[in-house]
């Protein structure tokens, strides 16, 4: 089990559930583009890789997908169950190691929310979304944006990977949380090295209703990005 921010989201998974629905740069930032770099899922099966409490495999559900949903955390699996019962196959999975319950060029999509800066090496994990994957199938991601990381953590050398600490503010107090920082060419190599054709890189704006809520945070979003997003297709 990769042990990076494990207890973490084992910590958090009632929260995630409870609190992070509605959490501004969850629901007015990350969500509303990565939902904008998908194409139909209508009929789609797709992977939800690293669930968390299952709002993705809500919304999947919710537009007519197919859903197979994994998480590391068993609290946070236990959470996308609640959510969505038995609508979609959920499993505990680790994503530094080969998903062998999922078959070869069995799934359509794969969404990988805020999730692969967890991981020091993506070999693995790209090459095993790249096997599920049927051919022309898509890829989207998001993970924290290097410049994001570089600056806020003050680090010194950009184009190290580095694990830096972390401090959430949560509803029920403090949690530590560690990630990986990587630098930009690293993110796009480790895509194209496990064979897939990128086809956008983008850094949104904000949502107004991200302005309605947080004022102050959103003028530095549209300054400082926060979250980098990945759309990239197997031939």
């Amino acid at each position: 089990m990769n042990s990076i921010s494990y207890e973490a989201y084992e910590q958090l998974a009632e929260s995630y559930f409870n609190d992070f629905d509605t959490k501004p740069y969850n629901a007015y930032y990350e969500r509303p583009a990565t939902i904008s770099l998908l194409p139909n899922v209508a009929g789609k099966q797709v992977l939800d890789a690293a669930c968390a409490a299952g709002w993705y495999t809500q919304w999947l559900l919710d537009h007519g997908a197919r859903v197979t949903a994994i998480d590391f955390s068993p609290n946070m699996v236990e959470m996308t169950r609640k959510r969505v019962g038995e609508q979609a196959d959920i499993y505990q999975a680790d994503l530094s190691k080969p998903l062998d319950f999922i078959n070869d060029a069995s799934h359509h999509i794969v969404i990988s929310s805020l999730t692969l800066h967890y991981l020091q090496d993506w070999t693995v994990v790209l090459n095993e979304f790249h096997r599920i994957l049927t051919s022309g199938g898509t890829l989207v991601m998001s993970v924290h944006h290097p410049f994001m990381d570089f600056t806020l953590f003050n680090r010194d050398n950009y184009f190290l990977t580095e694990l830096l600490d972390d401090e959430w503010n949560t509803p029920h107090g403090k949690v530590a949380m560690q990630f990986y920082r990587r630098p930009l060419n690293a993110i796009l190599s480790y895509v194209l090295e496990s064979g897939f054709i990128i086809e956008k890189v983008d850094e949104p704006m904000p949502t107004e209703a991200f302005k309605q809520v947080l004022p102050e945070t959103y003028e530095r979003l549209t300054k400082r990005p926060q979250f980098l997003f990945i759309r990239a297709r197997k031939d």
